[in-house]
């Protein structure tokens, strides 16, 4: 087993409770945390036997261009959408940050994390 991170994801997008967050956008950050097998690829140096990196990327941005009103349901999408195209994965946490959150105040960011185990 390995753990394989993919840290800062920035996006901006149009994610928010309030109809003026989904009108002008907001920059928010992802983390992605994922358990799954990596010795075989440890071994071959061969893509076909690791986690694609890159198609977990184009997963992430997929589901951050699809407005939502809550940080909770796009991490939840993700979630979902990885279970679905990876059977290897045993454990993923996933969190979304969204940053200056217009909360009426000094905020840097507001943060949801999401996680699932024994996927497989």
């Amino acid at each position: 087993m390995g753990i394989i991170e993919i840290e800062g994801m920035e996006f901006y997008a149009y994610h928010g409770h309030f109809a003026a967050e989904q009108l002008v956008g907001n920059r928010f950050i992802v983390d992605l945390k994922v358990k799954t097998e990596c010795l075989k690829a440890a071994e071959s140096d061969d893509l076909s036997d690791a986690l694609d990196y890159q198609n977990v990327y184009r997963i992430v941005k997929e589901e951050m261009e699809i407005k939502s009103r809550l940080l909770e349901n796009i991490a939840g999408r993700i979630l979902n959408r990885l279970e679905k195209e990876y059977n290897s994965l045993e454990y993923v946490k996933i969190k979304i940050s969204k940053l200056n959150p217009p909360m009426g105040g000094e905020i840097g960011k507001v943060s949801v994390t999401l996680e699932r185990s024994n996927m497989t």
